[in-house]
């Protein structure tokens, strides 16, 4: 006698598909949790030169120097985070103010953290964070508004100690970074008569994954 073993062969078909596209899926979920995350970094930047062109008491002038966190260092091209001039700071994220500006081509903006470099573990929210426009920056200009303080008595510009600057990069990452000095060599107590001023020297940690906002 034959028997007709169709649909019995079909059904174990069917079986075996399913079975296959389980494994598959179980495959794909396994390498999506074992994807290999971007190491997160931390650099030292000494003597950043960024000056300005325009004489004692005229209004700045001159281009300003721009940096790239995951280049690690000054670029010429428009992936740049932030952008340096005597005590301006800019970044890559808004609208420029005037016509000496670099264009905003990123997404970039910058959140002011107060604390130590070392407590500021993650980005905060993202509606903390500002970008530059055409009236102003977002870390703003004029002493103890943004980064640094200057005494006018000894003209010595200084850090604000507790002042960490957390910055959304021009393709969304993050960084945190804190400036230790504005001259040449990082003197103790610099003299400005002597000492190089408009020359950056600061500490960053750069987050490279995307989505991610932890610095640790």
């Amino acid at each position: 006698m034959i028997l007709n073993s169709g649909p019995f062969i079909l059904k174990q078909k069917n079986t075996m598909q399913i079975i296959f596209f389980c494994f598959l899926i179980i495959i794909l979920i396994a390498c999506e949790e074992e994807k290999v995350l971007l190491p997160i970094e931390m650099m030292v930047i000494t003597d950043l030169y960024a000056p300005t062109t325009s004489k004692t008491g005229e209004p700045p002038a001159g281009k300003y120097v721009k940096f790239s966190f995951s280049k690690q260092d000054t670029v010429s091209d428009d992936k740049w985070d932030i952008a340096f001039r005597a005590t301006d700071i800019l970044v890559n994220g808004g609208f420029k103010g005037s016509n000496d500006e670099p264009v905003r081509t990123g997404i970039g903006s910058v959140h002011i953290a107060s604390g130590t470099f070392s407590g500021v573990k993650e980005a905060p929210a993202d509606n903390l964070f500002q970008q530059d426009s055409e009236t102003g920056t977002a870390i703003p200009r004029g002493s103890g508004k943004g980064w640094y303080l200057y005494d006018e008595v000894t003209y010595i510009f200084s850090p604000i100690a507790n002042k960490i600057l957390v910055v959304k990069t021009h393709d969304g990452r993050y960084a945190k970074m804190q400036i230790s000095s504005y001259y040449k060599d990082s003197p103790d107590i610099p003299n400005p008569f002597q000492n190089q001023s408009q020359t950056y020297s600061f500490v960053y940690t750069y987050q490279p994954n995307e989505g991610l906002k932890n610095f640790n």
